[in-house]
């Protein structure tokens, strides 16, 4: 019985439909790097998965920013941020 390692994902075999050059750029990388063309694919669709990822939260953190603050003046928004709003006193 074969063991798998630790951080092998299981995996599914699955047809895909791809733009010829796409599949082309991904066959050239493949035979650089001397891996098969579905490593290649996959570490490209695991990247980009984890881009969306990382967007989607970036998204939502903004969301929740503008939510929180949402309530404040301009004015507000300059002293919480700790901008001086009167001139500086002058030195005598």
């Amino acid at each position: 019985m074969k063991r798998r390692r630790a951080n092998d994902s299981p995996k599914r075999r699955t047809t895909l439909t791809l733009p010829a050059d796409s599949l082309t750029q991904a066959a050239s990388i493949a035979r650089a790097k001397k891996v098969t063309l579905s490593t290649v694919i996959s570490e490209a669709l695991a990247n980009g998965l984890q881009a969306y990822a990382a967007t989607q939260r970036s998204e939502e953190i903004l969301s929740a920013y503008k939510k929180a603050f949402s309530g404040f003046s301009e004015e507000e928004l300059q002293l919480l941020d700790g901008v001086v709003l009167d001139s500086p006193r002058k030195r005598r």
